[in-house]
């Protein structure tokens, strides 16, 4: 009778989409919507599942990671993932995505309706007016065509700003490091430093995340720098703007007004801001339409249950994302990549300071990051089995150790070749391994000696003496021991020399028989090895 195996179970903390749920059945997944509880409450319910689907209601803590025993995935309907930690769910191995494009054309259009919003105050003429007034003359507003627009992030949502700026006939000046000379040509926008943007701006939008980098990039200093009667808007995270600072320029009427969808505490009880009569706001709504909340719930359900139910990575912030069109093409040498990184893990001996990931001929021609944290995820199991390619960069830097990845689009021997080179204290020590057509891994050299064989399953390193009646030997004393051999694999440096010998065994050998082995005449050493 065989077992069957158990279907991936996914827990939905905050509410969303019911066909977010559907999506999760209909790709094989079992799931729980279960809403509105306490953290005590999800911590004591959470090590049950390996996928969390969550909003901006749940946070997910490290007490929270330490019960989720079982969680391979937490994925946020969304952008920011503040509620999320995300390094401790990194070193827990925990996949943490996001949906950074369901909602890019709603939280645009909220960024353009707060920029018209301000240009002709409408939401304070709107309050008079329905107060019985008629404040005609009070509200003298501008137009927007011709104006500056300064956008700090020029990304996926400062993008689409761009174009719909555009349209009004504004011109546009961004500050973003990441932005290239041939993007901004191709969104319509100058790229300048920030200074230049504060001086040049008659209005600037925020569109960047929240890091140690751009918190309060909008500072009181910064905030100093921009030009006399200046427009503010800001839909991307609060954080971002000194608001006692931008308060103060708003009373000044050196800002000549701001829009904030989102505030440094959120919920915002109370703000400087707050009764300023040239300052509007809204409560996070920058990604609040049914479509935006549809988009993102059935996008975040797709992502996981790829992740869970075939291992496919879509817009992971701790690993590297595998698109539809790369994942084919790497999938094979992560396969190789993790056993070259398990074997000289299972090999070298000692601290290891430096590993060396060399792509030859087409590998070079790949994305290495999933490479790396392959080889990565193979060495750091000699230090833990609960090691995979999210936790096993991190271990590897909290341990130290230097990672260098090295592309040579050259060929070699091999059309395509993934070597791994660690340091050690006795110098270093280097594999390869190639993929033949048929797509299979195989180790192609093992410490400068040439040898072909598959690495899976139990197998047995024996470094020799180059001698005749040595497989004989070798072959006498595990078959006594009732250790039936799969495959030989033989390789040496010279004649006579040091040799190397790769068993596929169909199962593990006791220490005893290493021992055993280990007396054999010729034998200098003798490793078990696991894959």
């Amino acid at each position: 009778m065989t077992n069957t195996p158990q279907k991936p179970k996914v827990l939905i903390s905050d509410k969303m989409d019911p066909n977010a749920a559907r999506i999760f059945e209909e790709r094989g997944c079992d799931v729980d919507v279960i809403t509105g509880e306490s953290p005590d409450e999800l911590k004591a319910r959470i090590g049950e599942y390996h996928g969390l689907a969550i909003r901006s209601s749940t946070t997910v803590t490290s007490e929270i990671l330490d019960a989720a025993t079982n969680l391979k995935v937490i994925g946020r309907a969304g952008i920011g993932v503040d509620n999320v930690d995300i390094p401790y769910a990194s070193g827990k191995g925990v996949v943490v995505m996001n949906t950074p494009f369901g909602n890019s054309i709603t939280t645009a259009e909220h960024a353009i309706a707060m920029i018209m919003a301000l240009a002709r105050q409408i939401p304070q003429a709107n309050d008079r007016t329905q107060n019985g007034e008629w404040p005609k003359k009070d509200f003298m507003g501008i137009e927007v065509t011709g104006k500056t627009l300064g956008l700090i992030g020029a990304g996926n949502i400062g993008s689409i700003v761009a174009s719909r700026a555009l349209g009004l006939k504004m011109k546009i000046v961004a500050f973003d490091p990441f932005l290239t000379p041939d993007r901004a040509v191709e969104i319509g926008v100058e790229k300048v430093d920030l200074d230049t943007l504060l001086a040049r701006a008659d209005f600037i939008t925020l569109h960047t995340p929240l890091t140690e980098e751009t918190r309060n990039i909008l500072s009181a200093e910064n905030l100093g720098k921009t030009k006399e009667g200046v427009r503010i808007v800001n839909c991307a995270r609060g954080g971002l703007i000194d608001e006692a600072a931008l308060a103060e320029q708003l009373a000044s009427g050196h800002v000549a007004g701001a829009a904030l969808d989102v505030f440094e505490t959120e919920p915002a009880k109370e703000s400087p801001l707050f009764g300023l009569p040239n300052f509007i706001c809204t409560p996070h709504l920058g990604a609040s339409t049914t479509e935006a909340q549809v988009n993102v719930a059935l996008q975040v359900a797709e992502q996981m249950a790829d992740y869970l139910v075939s291992g496919g990575v879509t817009n992971a912030l701790n690993m590297p994302s595998l698109s539809a069109e790369e994942a084919p093409k790497l999938q094979p040498y992560m396969a190789l990549a993790e056993r070259l990184g398990s074997l000289v893990g299972q090999l070298a001996h000692g601290n290891l300071p430096k590993i060396s990931i060399e792509m030859e001929g087409d590998a070079a021609e790949l994305n290495p990051k999933p490479i790396t944290a392959a080889v990565l995820s193979g060495v750091m199991r000699r230090y833990s089995q609960s090691v995979n390619m999210v936790n096993a960069p991190y271990l590897a830097k909290e341990r130290g150790i230097e990672v260098r990845e090295i592309r040579n689009s050259r060929e070699g021997r091999y059309k395509t070749l993934v070597r791994v080179t660690v340091a050690t204290d006795s110098g270093d020590r280097s594999v390869a391994g190639t993929i033949f057509g048929s797509g299979g891994p195989r180790l192609v050299e093992i410490f400068g000696i040439g040898i072909e064989a598959e690495l899976e399953g139990d197998m047995l390193y024996i470094v020799n003496d180059d001698a005749p009646g040595f497989i004989g030997r070798i072959g006498t004393l595990l078959g006594q021991n009732g250790i039936n051999i799969g495959t030989f694999n033989l390789g040496r440096r010279e004649a006579g020399g040091e040799a190397v010998l790769l068993l596929s065994i169909d199962q593990p050998i006791s220490q005893d028989l290493v021992e055993k082995a280990s007396g054999v005449e010729g034998v200098r050493v003798v490793t078990p090895l696991a894959f």
